[in-house]
């Protein structure tokens, strides 16, 4: 049994913590203004394709299955909800 191997070097996000500060800067503007914020989780997404899991499968010995090193969000890479409907 063996782990994927993050070896595949994918795009490099341009901001990839853009999202965080828009996120922040709002938290913070209903701060102010006294109103709460409220953090909500949802389902997990699974992306298709050459990404890790944290899951192993049978490989050959020294030949670990090679994915990408990062999972930046790809348009035409399709998402997968385990045990639930595809958004």
């Amino acid at each position: 049994m063996q782990a994927p191997s993050k070896a595949v070097e994918g795009n490099r996000q341009p901001d990839r913590d853009g999202q965080f500060r828009y996120l922040n800067a709002r938290v913070l503007e209903h701060l102010d203004a006294g109103c709460p914020a409220v953090s909500v989780d949802t389902k997990k997404k699974e992306l298709v394709g050459e990404y890790a899991n944290g899951g192993k499968e049978f490989q050959r010995k020294g030949h670990p299955e090679r994915v990408l090193v990062h999972d930046f969000p790809d348009p035409s890479v399709p998402k997968a909800v385990p045990y639930g409907v595809v958004l």
